[in-house]
């Protein structure tokens, strides 16, 4: 404990026991959350056995430590009422130990202001006051000011470990009645270990993340693995409930900026921290840092202030309708349902907002996360129409304006390879897909994911590409029909009209063993947009590939159809194609281009107003 400096405000200090001695039976204690939890003061509350501690009523937002018994040893000293039990309070929950109140977060501190709940006792950690008697809050800021301003009992735990951090988070020692020091240190959480499908994962997500997003964090193995991958993003912006390591390093990465925001512009806007010793440290007096109360930080409309907040959520369940149930336990402290509805709305009021959900494929039993109905699981997020993407190991699924056969046929694509065959028949049993719905069993464990790569073309035009999918099926449809006459012509050298359901979906669903299609795609508001294609088809009768592209008429001169022809002869090669043919008619002088721009020697032949090209791998182009 350090020296006194014969500040007038250490004639509040008292002892813990001084505190416990003034708590009457029945009084409601409302005691500070998570990290900001006043150890010192909940552990005699906990552990003294004086009389007068009897059938009290204790209040946290949010447990995460360990501090708070719910055995029932403890049933008649007091009742803990949350809004979420957090880790160490879920089962309490489902035996009954302790009392849940659902309610948005971003009104839990109006129901302390309004008196909706009372509260006689207040315990706070707070961090050592200066020579003025000012101190902070700290690290947890969520509605402490709400609960010593409806307490008849104010008492302030200094810390001395914990950082002065900035924003809505300055309070005077006159608004304590008692102040007590602690020397025990605030929790400190370690990090997340990463395992590869979360490495996986976190790369699919950060490929929708645009340059200048506002991101929400949450907390687990899935946002450690996130901040790495986005890195290499600029003017990033933070609002967040819980600041975590991940943040830490992705601000120090200088991804972060936060200038492009409208709401607290140039600052990390958090109500909590969560994470390491390193973490704190770090926070202390940063001027990045913004901390403010859960009204602010929650409230829809705040949210909303900000362009292309991308709302990124855990989920345990999906399903083919696009429901999907959260997790409880362990790990889940962001992602209750209320939460989740918040920053969901917020999202809707941003311009190019997204609500993103993610999970792995399958579970730790390998039972598969992408179900044909969730509504058995608990904790249901029952707004899929809020529900932009979700996203797993496998790939993402865009679900704005898709209809529930799109939705079932882009979940049955990202679930486990293992799982998809079984998934698909259950959606047609459920009447989900279409009756005559073709699905290639091989495909499952042939589809070649590591082809996925973006590429940034002329214009800022990002373009992402990845092998198509039985998903694509009414995507590619749409680019077909954006066709002109001329260019399906040159395409399919017949003048096709229509493109059927029958026909597009024998074209989507290929053998990759035999078919390579590629298509390219960006993002375009609120879905996936497929701009391009490029295919080869394996001979029968030799070792040549017939080869074939489009690139929407919009786009066209961008060097897309070479970049999708140099992925093209890749492929090949790795697949033991010895070269590529293909027929251009004479006026197609655009596509005849993109064959002479290939490093090996090109041969052609007219015949019929057709080139009939032939590029075999074997004989390199001579340097011009």
């Amino acid at each position: 404990m350090p020296e006194k400096m014969g500040y007038p405000w250490e004639a509040k200090i008292v002892t813990p026991d001084f505190i416990m001695s003034k708590i009457e039976p029945g009084m409601s204690i409302f005691i500070g959350t998570g990290t900001a939890e006043p150890r010192t003061l909940a552990q005699w509350l906990m552990n003294s056995n004086l009389g007068n501690l009897q059938d009290l009523e204790v209040i946290q937002l949010v447990s995460l430590g360990d501090t708070i018994p719910l055995d029932e040893r403890y049933a008649k000293k007091f009742r803990l009422k949350t809004f979420f039990s957090g880790w160490t309070a879920s089962d309490a929950v489902t035996e009954g130990r302790i009392d849940i109140i659902p309610s948005r977060f971003s009104r839990i501190p109006w129901f302390f202001k309004s008196g909706a709940y009372r509260v006689d006792v207040a315990f706070i950690q707070i961090t050592p006051p200066d020579e003025f008697g000012y101190a902070t809050l700290g690290v947890g800021v969520d509605v402490s000011r709400r609960a010593m301003e409806s307490a008849k009992l104010v008492v302030g735990e200094i810390s001395h470990l914990t950082p002065r951090t900035l924003g809505d988070t300055i309070i005077h020692v006159n608004d304590f009645h008692y102040l007590v020091e602690t020397t025990e240190p605030p929790i400190y959480f370690p990090r997340w270990p990463v395992q590869e499908v979360h490495r996986k994962l976190a790369s699919n997500i950060a490929s929708v993340i645009q340059d200048g997003s506002c991101i929400s964090f949450g907390i687990g193995p899935v946002y450690e693995a996130l901040a790495p991958e986005l890195t290499r993003k600029h003017h990033l912006g933070i609002h967040t409930p819980f600041f975590t390591d991940p943040l830490m390093d992705l601000v120090k990465s200088g991804a972060v900026t936060n200038r492009m925001k409208r709401f607290f512009r140039g600052k990390c806007l958090a109500t909590y921290t969560f994470g390491t010793q390193e973490l704190m440290l770090w926070l202390d007096r940063n001027p990045m840092m913004e901390f403010q109360p859960l009204d602010v930080v929650l409230d829809p409309k705040n949210i909303g202030l900000n362009d292309r907040v991308i709302t990124i959520l855990p989920a345990r369940k999906a399903d083919l309708t696009g429901d999907v149930s959260l997790h409880v336990g362990k790990g889940n402290v962001t992602a209750t349902p209320g939460a989740a509805q918040e920053f969901a709305a917020g999202a809707a009021m941003s311009a190019d907002g997204r609500v993103l959900f993610a999970l792995p494929s399958r579970n730790l039993n390998g039972q598969s996360n992408i179900v044909l109905s969730a509504g058995s699981f608990p904790h249901q997020f029952s707004n899929r129409e809020s529900i932009d993407l979700i996203v797993t190991e496998y790939g993402i699924a865009y679900l704005t304006g898709r209809t529930v056969r799109e939705r079932a046929l882009a979940l049955i694509d990202i679930a486990h390879p293992g799982d998809r065959e079984k998934i698909f028949d259950q959606a047609k049993k459920a009447k989900l897909i279409y009756s005559d719905q073709i699905y290639y069993v091989d495909s499952e464990h042939l589809y070649p994911d590591h082809l996925s790569c973006i590429h940034t073309f002329k214009g800022n035009l990002t373009v992402r590409f990845r092998a198509i999918k039985p998903s694509d099926e009414d995507e590619m449809r749409r680019l077909f029909y954006r066709f002109s006459d001329q260019a399906v012509y040159y395409r399919y050298f017949s003048p096709i009209k229509t493109m059927p359901h029958t026909k597009m979906q024998e074209y989507v669903n290929v053998d990759y063993s035999r078919i390579m299609s590629i298509v390219g795609v960006i993002d375009a508001p609120g879905a996936e947009k497929i701009i391009a294609e490029a295919r080869y088809v394996r001979r029968r009768d030799n070792p040549f590939a017939d080869t074939a592209f489009i690139v929407d008429e919009d786009l066209q001169g961008k060097g897309i159809a070479s970049f999708l022809f140099d992925m093209l002869i890749r492929v090949a090669k790795e697949n033991g194609i010895e070269g590529f043919t293909a027929d251009v008619l004479v006026d197609n002088k655009a596509m005849l281009k993109v064959y002479e721009k290939a490093p090996y020697t090109m041969k052609a032949q007219i015949s019929g107003g057709v080139y009939e090209l032939s590029i075999p791998f074997t004989e390199t182009m001579a340097p011009a």
